[in-house]
């Protein structure tokens, strides 16, 4: 009779290599060139992946290897990221331009690899340089691994819903202007207003809804039917039914509806929320039209959807939702920690780097601008932050990024607007630098300045679980009593109420370089950012490797 032990190992030397059997490498080749489109009546040149718009759906199963090869051939310097992939040990993939990988100039080409493990759902990929994810941009699968299944009943059809932004302009020259500029209209699947969705009668579709617009959240229906919310952020959640989703810029809902009403058309709409309508937006609606096969020619049915600052709507579809705990790839809250923050977010006003750079609507000689604990992030352009950590090279960041704002005040209270002690931000390239595998508490505080915004703040390289969100300013003597630390939502991003706040915690144990920042293209390059620089772990597996020979370098 063989030896139990003997049989043990055979046992999980079978596992091990069925695991890595059932995994497959994934290839793509993507080129980024002028398009030329016509859009609301406008002809347009833009910069697309392989001639469309949006790019090309990239499918793999959890624990592929996915390889992309890049060919800039735009004129302008471009990265890609994959939003809400690990990159765990290949943070030289990860594409945020100066912060992982220097960009790919024009007529030059990079290899993105890495493997995804740890991760299902809907997640997507999109241009990392400037406005360019306007338009440069797709969906990315992740499917369970081959012989695993979905923790819900497999839907018939799956099909990825991309909101976006259309302008009848050149996003790059729009982006540079470094002020707020509304866009021309909305779209779905690149299509503002002429997306057409075939269906199946009494067959439950997988709607994958990404918000790949630069500046707006969205609220989203679809006439005559509910939705039962399954994941968010490549993250399973406890089913939820709702006949309204609302998803920030970069964050995903996953949702099965079951098309069982009478044979007909109706509307999928979108429109933006807006919690601080005071300000000029876009306030238009994008819509697709879903047809259930063989019916009659009718017109659509439209759903009712909220009002643009229905704020009270946004906060209970965000603050429902719950993770689905045992699903697969499930983490339990981590209940020592190990960094404690409080990080204020919002607009503020820096010093004017040009005599031109002032505005009527600014103090004298200010300029516009956001940050993080009064520290309004700048890139480094010489090298990349990740070489830099990689290489220990000194003078591209300093790692004194604040755990606490400079000054404790009412955050929330709108006479901090005219207080010049308060709104004062300054450039720098601060960051937070972690022990591996050590565990952060971030509060995140919105304030005031300038009026009240909701603030998507993405992570990259980690998930976190969302332990509590409300308005107002955070309590830290009674708010942690109302922490969910047995089945919160899990997220790469989370909207920040406005006049708000949110508290989310994560485990670093990654080694490398990964920004935080908020996902309105207005606010970023204005400096609505930080990094945390994780250090190498005790072992060969829990360091960062070097970088692939062919890193684009400054």
């Amino acid at each position: 009779m063989a030896h139990p032990v003997l049989l043990l190992a055979c046992a999980l030397a079978l596992l091990a290599y069925s695991s890595v059997a059932s995994a497959e490498i994934v290839e793509h080749t993507f080129h980024v060139k002028n398009l030329t489109v016509n859009r609301l009546c406008t002809q347009q040149v833009i910069n697309a992946v392989n001639g469309r718009l949006p790019g090309p759906t990239i499918k793999v199963h959890e624990g592929d290897t996915l390889v992309v090869h890049v060919f800039n051939e735009s004129p302008y310097n471009l990265t890609i990221h994959w939003h809400g992939i690990f990159q765990l040990l290949s943070g030289w993939a990860d594409g945020p331009a100066y912060a992982t990988q220097c960009p790919i100039l024009p007529g030059n080409s990079y290899t993105y690899r890495f493997n995804i493990t740890g991760q299902e759902g809907t997640l997507w990929w999109h241009a990392h340089f400037g406005w360019l994810r306007a338009t440069v941009h797709g969906a990315l699968i992740i499917r369970p691994r081959k012989g695993y299944s979905y923790p819900f009943k497999k839907p018939s059809i799956e099909v990825p819903i991309l909101l976006g932004e259309w302008w009848n302009g050149n996003v790059v020259d729009v982006g540079n202007q470094l002020l707020p500029n509304n866009s021309d209209g909305y779209t779905i699947n690149g299509w503002p207003g002429t997306y057409k969705l075939t269906v199946k009668p009494r067959k439950t579709y997988l709607l994958r809804i990404i918000n790949a617009a630069l500046n707006n959240q969205f609220f989203f229906k679809i006439g005559g039917h509910n939705m039962t919310v399954v994941a968010v952020d490549a993250s399973y959640t406890a089913p939820m039914v709702t006949d309204v989703v609302v998803v920030g810029p970069g964050q995903t809902t996953d949702v099965l509806v079951t098309f069982d009403q009478p044979p007909a058309s109706y509307y999928m709409a979108a429109r933006p929320f807006e919690s601080n309508v005071a300000a000029p937006f876009d306030n238009t609606t994008t819509t697709g039209i879903i047809i259930y096969e063989n019916c009659e020619p009718s017109t659509p049915l439209m759903p009712t959807l909220p009002a643009f600052d229905d704020i009270a709507k946004a906060f209970q579809f965000s603050s429902s939702l719950t993770g689905l705990v045992n699903g697969p790839h499930w983490m339990p809250v981590p209940l020592k920690i190990d960094e404690h923050m409080f990080v204020t977010i919002g607009l503020g006003f820096s010093p004017c780097e040009s005599a031109t750079c002032s505005s009527p609507f600014f103090p004298p000689a200010m300029r516009i601008s956001v940050s993080m604990n009064n520290a309004s992030f700048q890139f480094p352009t010489k090298l990349s932050m990740l070489e830099a950590f990689f290489n220990n090279v000194g003078g591209i960041y300093t790692t004194d990024f604040p755990d606490n704002p400079p000054l404790v005040y009412d955050y929330t209270n709108v006479e901090t607007s005219f207080d010049p002690l308060l709104f004062g931000t300054f450039k720098s390239t601060k960051v937070k630098r972690l022990k591996f595998n050590s565990t952060v508490e971030m509060v995140l505080q919105n304030t005031a300045f300038v009026g009240f915004e909701n603030h998507p703040m993405h992570l990259h390289g980690f998930n976190f679980h969302v332990l509590a969100q409300g308005f107002g300013n955070y309590d830290p003597v009674n708010e942690p009593k109302q922490f969910n630390l047995v089945n919160p939502q899990i997220r790469n991003t989370i909207g920040v109420p406005a006049a708000g706040w949110a508290v989310i915690r994560f485990t670093a144990n990654n080694p490398g370089v990964w920004l935080m920042h908020c996902h309105l293209e207005m606010h970023f390059p204005w400096g609505l950012a930080t990094a945390f620089v994780v250090e190498n772990g005790p072992t060969p597996s829990t360091t960062l490797p070097p970088p692939p020979p062919d890193l684009p370098q400054c």
